[in-house]
């Protein structure tokens, strides 16, 4: 190729991945169903997109590079301390029986339905073990199921990545260096032990050298984000040196051990980092299926949708079955997972490393595990897309429409707004410092969050569940201020926080941006003042007259949203609606 056409291969490759992604979040649905057939449409009309063309040998070893960056990312996510009792089991046997179910039914029905010999059949059971994060969290965002089961399906598709991808790497050499697959005698378990150990041993490399840069040289948020990304590439390149497929594991481990252990000093990882790795899986979704060719397809097509149909119905379930049999997960919880499992990058990445390996190889019917793979990958995407979310309110999964609100501070009026809240039929979660507020807020029987709670929330690889709106109260503005920035990512909703005094010389508070509650007019001291002087919250019908010289401070719509009054928009009641006011402060103090 020349220097001209690389040039407009890689640059239409990243304006489609871009563009593709931009479309997806505006279409709401997951961003795999639009970079797939953009990926395999460029590729099947233009000659640029290839990457083998573009980059030659060197795509799959940049492969294994750019997915260890997206399993450290997801890592990241992952708070071990909610993996207990029954879910971690839960999260176990879904791997183990997920694996070994989905290897041996595909390995057997592969042969007659594609006409390719047992190893390769093999093989291509191996590849379609994996799940993958980048589907399964954005289905599940739209999905918005119950907090355990959104819990166990993350932990599974982020820990069946770089397990399915090292049985893979071990099938693969199994299946090219003989003409069986040699399972016996315990040379694969070895194997696999053997490269469970490199892995490990480069997460704790990693981890170790993360610790050093992150907290002991305490650097910032550009550099800390930097090394991070050189550590991770560089401890996961080390690990594929010494055994194929082991940075992966290494990759995971220490996204988790960063998440997890305390003491670490995480700079803000956003927007960089996640602006990176979406860019990455949009890149590789674009790059991978462009290999794929409409000649290649037609002739898998049909035995394709009757394994999807086979993985789907029959395989799933029975794993989800076993693996949560005597739980505590309801039946409709089970059902849910049961039918959640579709394929992703994983699983597009080594099929197109290990397929190509093959082929080069001259293995018969190697050239068939790339093609089912794409087409397996678009089948179980968009069926669960599609499907998951009426299926999910069918079987009772998802969480209750409406706001769960989480008040931060523990002054008297914020209590007293607290417990206005949850008359107006909302479900309000309080948080205060103070040992004195906390049991203010208990003896108003309000539910009282964990003390952790605002040290996770702040942690930018936390998330917050089930809280859809934040609201900062606290008596310290700058406070505020600063937590209303931090907490934006790790929230489904808004955050929202009271306004500073107007000639506020405040660290941080005066010069922030943000939603400010109530507007110019209301904001912290003249609400603490006000409450001080005998002024109480009520709530009413918004069809009831609205009495005299109050102040509407939220609208509760009748579906239980909340709708906050801010200095930048008026909320507009309508019937059927509820509106929480702030009254005025008597002439005279009460007594």
């Amino acid at each position: 190729m020349t220097d001209d056409e690389i040039l407009l291969g890689l640059a239409l490759t990243v304006v489609l991945a871009t563009g593709s992604q931009i479309l997806a979040s505006k279409l709401r649905v997951p961003a795999l169903i639009i970079l797939l057939p953009v990926g395999f449409a460029a590729g099947a009309i233009t000659d640029v997109i290839h990457p083998e063309k573009l980059l030659g040998p060197d795509f799959s070893a940049m492969v294994s590079l750019a997915v260890a960056v997206i399993l450290y990312d997801a890592g990241l996510g992952l708070d071990v301390r909610k993996l207990a009792h029954h879910t971690r089991g839960i999260v176990g046997r879904l791997l183990v029986y997920g694996v070994l179910l989905t290897f041996l039914v595909t390995g057997t029905v592969a042969p007659a339905m594609f006409g390719m010999p047992l190893r390769v059949a093999a093989m291509l059971g191996m590849i379609l073990v994996v799940s993958g994060p980048t589907v399964v969290g954005p289905i599940l965002d739209f999905v918005r199921p119950s907090d355990k089961v959104r819990r166990i399906l993350i932990w599974e598709g982020t820990l069946t990545d770089p397990i399915g991808a090292i049985l893979g790497a071990l099938t693969f050499h199994a299946v090219a260096s003989s003409h069986r697959i040699d399972i016996g005698r315990g040379y694969q378990l070895g194997q696999f032990m053997l490269s469970l150990a490199v892995g490990l041993a480069g997460g704790i490399v990693g981890t170790a050298l993360l610790w050093f840069t992150l907290r002991t040289l305490r650097l910032g948020e550009t550099l800390g984000t930097l090394a991070q990304l050189a550590i991770v590439i560089g401890v996961s390149a080390g690990c594929d040196i010494v055994r194929d497929d082991t940075g992966l594991i290494a990759a995971i481990v220490a996204g988790l051990a960063v998440s997890n252990i305390r003491g670490f000093d995480m700079p803000a990882r956003r927007p960089f980092l996640e602006t990176l790795v979406q860019l990455i899986i949009g890149l590789l979704f674009v790059s991978i299926s462009s290999t794929v060719t409409p000649a290649s397809l037609v002739p898998v097509l049909l035995p394709s949708l009757g394994l999807i149909a086979i993985l789907v119905l029959v395989v799933r379930p029975l794993v989800a079955f076993g693996a949560a049999a005597r739980t505590d997960l309801s039946r409709g919880e089970r059902a849910f997972v049961g039918w959640m499992d579709p394929r992703g990058i994983v699983a597009a990445a080594t099929a197109s490393a290990f397929s190509a390996g093959l082929v080069e190889r001259g293995v018969p019917g190697a050239s068939k595990v790339l093609p089912v793979t794409f087409l397996v990958i678009v089948g179980t995407v968009l069926l669960y897309a599609l499907t998951a979310a009426p299926v999910a309110r069918r079987l009772g999964v998802v969480r209750a429409e409406g706001t769960r609100v989480l008040l931060v501070g523990g002054e008297p009026w914020v209590v007293d707004l607290g417990r206005a809240l949850r008359s107006a039929g909302l479900d309000v979660l309080m948080w205060a410092g103070l040992e004195e507020e906390r049991e203010r807020i208990k003896r108003a029987g309000l539910e009282l969050a964990k003390g952790d709670l605002l040290a996770t929330a702040i942690n930018p690889g936390a998330r917050l569940e089930g809280v859809t709106a934040v609201f900062l109260a606290t008596d310290d503005d700058d406070f505020n201020a600063l937590a209303s920035i931090v907490m934006q990512d790790n929230v489904e909703g808004p955050v929202y926080r009271v306004g500073p005094p107007h000639d506020s010389h405040g660290v941080v508070a005066p010069y922030t941006g943000g939603d400010i509650l109530f507007g110019r007019s209301l904001v912290r001291h003249v609400l603490a003042e006000r409450y001080g002087r005998g002024a109480r919250f009520l709530v009413q019908p918004a069809a009831a007259p609205l009495p005299p010289e109050y102040d509407t401070l939220f609208v509760v719509r009748a579906d239980h949203r909340l709708d906050p009054v801010t200095e930048g928009r008026k909320s507009v009641p309508q019937d059927g609606d509820t509106v929480v006011l702030l009254g005025p402060a008597p002439t005279t103090a009460p007594r």
